[in-house]
């Protein structure tokens, strides 16, 4: 198994509250390993983390290690930039830029500074394919993302953040804003997704981790309480207060 992202002691604050302590996790390459845990656990702040969101929040402090590609993401010499290129994120509710459905996914492209419009052309609807929505917007691809549904909404964030080529998507919490109908979609669109690239979802579905990920991390109190296989988690757990919560007991 080889790892993609590997956490290491790793302690954040914002300002005088600490919100994760002592976070060790191994992410696997091309794996979807899904973050649990009751509400305020540090889930989206360990995400957030990893390729460097909370850095936009002035009283946030950091400790510890988070290694990609063989480097430390914090160290100073790290082009944040560049990071995010291959760290990419989708958020909890859908949020299309104000524009076409085309540009919404060239808008990065156009952001790297590619300017031949044959490639544009070609790695937009190559995007959309990918994002499992080209046979649903082909034609009418100069509307305002604005009014496509919920579900299209988000599967088009992740075609735009696919456009840049990834190697790693974040998502947080991404059908949480979404029916079970698009839900079902973004699901079986990742369990393809991850045979290019790893993800690492939040969410706080329980059902949904178990029918997506790889592997699951339970997370309390800001530390993580249990990280195994999926099916190791949620049919054996080791901890007590896992077995609670994938139980219904709190959380």
């Amino acid at each position: 198994m080889v790892d993609k992202i590997n956490i290491n002691n790793l302690d954040f604050w914002y300002g005088k509250k600490q919100i994760l302590s002592k976070i060790n996790l191994n992410i696997h390459e091309n794996k979807i390993t899904a973050l649990i845990g009751p509400s305020g656990c540090g889930k989206s702040t360990l995400l957030r983390c990893i390729n460097r969101m909370n850095d936009l929040i002035n009283t946030s402090i950091i400790n510890g290690d988070i290694i990609f590609n063989n480097s430390n993401i914090y160290h100073e010499s790290i082009d944040v930039t560049e990071l995010r290129k291959k760290i990419g994120m989708v958020f909890q509710k859908p949020n299309p830029f104000p524009m076409s459905i085309f540009e919404n996914v060239a808008y990065g492209l156009r952001v790297q500074g590619i300017k031949n419009k044959q490639e544009v052309i070609k790695i937009v609807e190559e995007s959309l394919k990918r994002a499992d929505l080209w046979d649903e917007v082909k034609d009418r691809l100069g509307i305002s993302a604005f009014k496509l549904s919920g579900g299209q909404q988000q599967r088009l964030c992740i075609a735009r953040a696919l456009a840049i080529n990834p190697e790693v998507i974040l998502m947080d919490e991404p059908c949480s804003a979404l029916d079970p109908i698009a839900t079902a979609k973004i699901e079986s669109l990742l369990k393809k997704l991850k045979n290019e690239m790893t993800i690492i979802i939040v969410t706080h579905n329980m059902h949904q981790a178990k029918r997506v990920s790889d592997y699951t991390a339970y997370l309390l109190n800001g530390k993580v309480a249990e990280f195994s296989e999926t099916d190791d988690l949620f049919n054996n757990p080791k901890n007590n207060l896992t077995k609670k919560y994938i139980n219904g007991e709190f959380g």
